[in-house]
Parts: structure tokens; C-alpha cells; sequence
């Protein structure tokens, strides 16, 4: 009568409760039993149940192995009710602790049901086994097979909130080192423009995205009122279709008109599938960032887009009023290097083609980029030291006698005492550079006779590029030299005046230098 009755009911018309008047996600119970009307009278009894607005929907497994198999497919199970005995005398007992130990299941609500209440005694079973309530079927009526229901689920409910929150928690504390690790790689980029694609392959890995992304900036005056000239803002770096940025002559209408938006709303936006970050500097520039694909992103990748933003900005900011020290530094150095070269007669744009074979020959020699772009700015004051000498020495067009030599030696070490106190890496470089490019390879040079690697690298690069400059250009006492014999002569001074290692890299590569030497000819 019991099993025909359930027969009846809409269950099991083959629609899950869900499908029929509920709108929540319904709540899943296992029912393990090798007795089929035992499923039929549970789904009967709570046909009408409901929490929180969600019905039950029922998941069926007539012995303990086919239900390690639901359970391996189904882990969002809320409560199972397990038969004691089974395909074994104990096959729900060990089901029970394959649950918790080897599927490491804390969450599933476990209820106990037996037939036979002296096969595994009620005390001996809450004590030894991690279940949840333990019934006899005889005394599992409706009404208290309901309450088991309600308890079981509230349980798993509010275990689940709490997990919920703890890896909500664990999400955010791991954006968070996402963007402190994003942006502080951007802090080490020195460059604006390295920078900006520094900035689009973090704002990628951070959002795990494949967008197109596209980086600007403008004049804050020129964005008031909102207003993109073309003339007035600088793409500084962009993927996809923007990869080429030198060839973009028009941005897309929608992008503008997002980039307008953002300039005269003066904030990050969120619109038409795209983000806009809006990145305005005390300097007066404002760097916008485009990205579009953002509909995969949820709201914590928001949250995480808006404190990179915050830190992108600082980036910006520190970035900018680096450069602007270091231009002005490299500015002064070279003003005073040209300063020195033109006193002692040298020939004109000779520290600026200093600056560059040696920036070139550091790269190729493997050095890291901000090393050999310290090299290129500090190499301009290798001969600082030569302002203390008198014009009676420096200017001589002739031959030095020992005590005029003697005079001249002594630029070397004037030039560190000059720079020596400055803490500013440019200039501690520079001061290293006046101290030791006249020293050489096998110890025979000023004023210290180092040798080998006690003779700094960039010393050692400075002495190959300050002899091919030399070389290849008039001076007050000799007429410029054909390449092939500067280079004779310059392999003359391998392992004795020169870094044989260098000096190899440097011929190697000389189309580089060359390239250099006619790009900075002398007026």
C-alpha cells in the first residue's frame, strides 16, 4: 500500500522537485539501502520538504560500492542515509569510514539507519564511527525522519557558510599577494615604456586573461573636458591588434568614447564588457589602461583591479619623478663631460658616442638592461678628473715629458675625489669609471695597477670604447684611423691592455659600433 502510494506521488513522475515548483538549488540526500522500498519511503515521507526555499532531490545507491561511486562523482552531497547492513554485515560501518578517512568528507551529514539495532550497538557506534545520528528504521517514523532532516540540514548549511568564508578568506588574502606580486615587479622596470608593457603582461597574469589591452597617456590640461587628441596623448604600449602601437593612427570609436568617459567621470570604469583604468600622476599626466574580455572576471578581480590600480598609480608617479632625476642627472653629466672633452680639444659628440658603445658592449656582454643603462650615463664623466689639469699639459700637441706625464696621471684619481661621496648610484658608477679606465688587463696601467677582474667591468668596457673612439677620430696630436687598422691595433692589446673576452665581443659585433660612430659624427 506504502510503495503504491509513493508510486503516485508527482516524485516520481521523473522530475526532480526542482523541476517542477522550485526555484532554489535543491538540497541532494544520498539514500544507500539494498531495500528499494526503503528509497521509495524516504522520498515519500519528504516529498514536501523544504528549507530555506530549496526542496530535496534524491540520489539513489543500492549498496556501500555504488555509492563510493555517486560519492566520488557527487561532492556536494548535504546528508546521506546509510543502511548498516548491506552487501556485508558491515558494509554502511566501513562506507562510513571510507567517507571520512579516505574521501576526507567532513561536510556530508551522515544519519545511520539499521534494522537490526543489536548487529551494531547505538553507543559503540556514535563512539568508534564519525556519523551524525543514528536511527533504528522501526522508530524512524515520518515525523521524526523529518526532524533528522531539518537538524542534518542546518548543520551542513551552516558548514558549508563557514567554508564558504574561509575560502572567500583564503581568495582575497591570495589576490592580494597576487597584486603585491604584480606591482612590485612593475617598481623594478625603470623605464616608462618598459614599464607600460611590464604593466599589461601583470594586469594579464593577474586576471589569467587573454584580452587586448592597450596603455595611454595624456596631458591632465589636454583631458578636461574629456577631449582625445591624437596629437596630444602617447600609446606607450598595447596587445592584440594594438601590439604595433607606431602604427595605430585612429583608436576605434567605442574605445575613445570609454577613454572619454573614464577622463571626465575621473575614475576606473567598468562598461560594454571593457575596463578602463585611470591612473592620474601629480606630474600632470593621467595614463589610461584599456582592456576588454572582462565578462570572466567576478567581483573580487574587480576589487583586485582597483587596489592594483592604487599601486599602479604610485608606480607611475615614483617612475616618473625617477626619470626625472636621472634625465636630469645624465643631462648635467654629459653637459660637464662635454664640458672637459671641449677643453682638452676632443672631438665633439665624443662622450655621446661613449655613452653608447659602452651601453651596447655591457649588453652584449650580458650585463642586466639598468646596469647598462647606468654605464651609458655615467660613462660621459670617465675624464672629469681632466678639469684640474693645466692647459700647459692638456693641450700640449706634442709628446709629454716624464713630469708632464707625471701631471696627466693624475686626472684619474682627481675625477674619483670629485664623485666619490655621492651616494646616487650614477654617479658612484661615475666615480668608479674616473678611477679605473686608464688601469689595464695585465696590471700595467694608473693609477693603482689592477688587473684582470680587480678592474671593474664597466672600467673595463670604457677602456675598450674610449681607445676605438680615439682611434677612429682626429685628435689635436693624430689624424683619424681606417677601421681595419684600429682594429689591428686594438687586438695588439688583448690580455694586456684589454679584457680579452671584451675586446672579442666588441670586434664581433663592431657593425653595432660603427653604426654608433655614424650616427654621432663630429660636426
Amino acid at each position: 500500500m506504502l510503495i503504491d502510494l509513493a508510486k503516485k506521488n508527482p516524485l516520481f513522475s521523473g522530475k526532480k522537485p526542482t523541476e517542477t515548483t522550485e526555484s532554489g538549488i535543491p538540497w541532494k540526500v544520498l539514500v544507500v539501502d539494498d531495500e528499494p522500498d526503503v528509497h521509495t519511503v524516504t522520498k515519500l515521507a519528504l516529498s514536501r520538504f523544504k528549507l530555506d526555499g530549496r526542496a530535496l532531490t534524491f540520489i539513489n545507491a543500492y549498496s556501500a560500492e555504488q555509492a563510493k561511486e555517486l560519492l566520488n562523482q557527487e561532492r556536494d552531497i548535504a546528508i546521506a542515509f546509510i543502511d548498516v547492513v548491506m552487501e556485508s554485515d558491515h558494509a554502511g560501518l566501513e562506507l562510513v569510514k571510507w567517507i571520512r578517512e579516505e574521501l576526507q568528507n567532513k561536510t556530508t551529514r551522515l544519519i545511520l539507519r539499521t534494522g537490526q539495532p543489536g548487529q551494531a550497538p547505538e553507543e559503540d557506534v556514535i563512539v568508534n564511527y564519525d556519523i551524525n545520528d543514528y536511527k533504528a528504521k522501526a522508530e524512524l517514523d515520518s515525523r521524526k525522519l523529518m526532524t533528522s532532516v531539518y537538524s542534518a540540514l542546518r548543520s551542513y548549511r551552516d558548514i558549508m557558510e563557514i567554508e564558504q568564508a574561509r575560502r572567500t578568506q583564503i581568495n582575497h588574502r591570495k589576490g592580494l599577494e597576487r597584486v603585491l606580486e604584480a606591482t612590485s615587479g612593475l617598481f623594478e622596470l625603470r623605464t616608462l615604456h618598459k614599464f607600460a608593457d611590464g604593466l599589461l603582461t601583470q594586469v594579464a597574469t593577474l586576471l589569467n586573461l587573454d584580452s587586448e589591452t592597450l596603455l595611454l597617456t595624456c596631458n591632465a590640461i589636454d583631458a578636461i573636458s574629456g577631449h582625445l587628441d591624437p596629437v596630444n596623448i602617447e600609446i606607450l604600449a598595447g596587445t592584440g591588434q594594438f601590439s604595433n602601437k607606431n602604427h595605430i593612427t585612429q583608436l576605434p570609436e567605442h574605445i575613445d568614447r570609454l577613454l572619454r568617459n573614464a577622463l571626465t567621470q575621473k575614475r576606473c570604469l567598468y562598461e560594454d564588457n571593457c575596463f578602463v583604468g585611470y591612473f592620474p600622476t601629480k606630474s600632470g599626466l593621467i595614463n589610461l589602461l584599456y582592456m576588454d574580455g572582462i565578462d570572466k572576471i567576478d567581483d573580487l578581480d574587480k576589487k583586485l583591479i582597483d587596489i592594483f590600480a592604487i599601486n599602479v598609480g604610485v608606480a607611475f608617479e615614483n617612475l616618473l619623478l625617477s626619470q626625472e632625476v636621472e634625465n636630469t642627472q645624465s643631462e648635467l653629466i654629459l653637459r660637464l663631460g662635454d664640458v672637459v672633452e671641449s677643453r682638452s680639444k676632443e672631438a665633439a659628440n665624443h662622450v655621446k658616442r661613449m655613452a653608447e658603445y659602452c651601453s651596447q658592449l655591457a649588453l652584449l656582454a650580458g650585463l642586466p638592461e639598468y646596469e647598462a643603462d647606468l654605464l651609458r650615463r655615467a660613462s660621459p664623466m670617465h675624464d672629469i678628473g681632466k678639469i684640474a689639469i693645466p692647459d700647459a699639459v692638456l693641450l700640449k700637441p706634442g709628446k709629454l715629458d716624464d713630469e708632464e706625464w707625471q701631471v696627466m696621471r693624475q686626472h684619474p684619481t682627481i675625477g674619483h675625489q670629485i664623485l666619490a661621496n655621492s651616494e646616487r648610484p650614477i654617479l658612484k658608477a661615475a666615480s668608479i669609471i674616473a678611477l679605473q679606465h686608464h688601469e689595464k688587463y695585465d696590471g700595467s696601467g694608473y693609477p693603482a695597477n689592477l688587473k684582470q677582474d680587480e678592474i671593474h667591468i664597466f672600467a673595463r668596457i670604457v677602456a675598450i670604447a674610449d681607445v676605438f673612439d680615439a682611434l677612429s677620430h682626429a685628435r689635436c696630436y693624430k689624424t683619424a684611423w681606417p677601421l681595419e687598422e684600429v682594429l689591428a691595433e686594438m687586438r695588439k692589446g688583448a690580455a694586456k691592455h684589454f679584457d680579452p673576452d671584451l675586446l672579442q665581443l666588441f670586434i664581433d659585433n663592431v657593425d653595432i659600433f660603427v653604426k654608433v660612430k655614424d650616427n654621432w659624427k663630429d660636426n
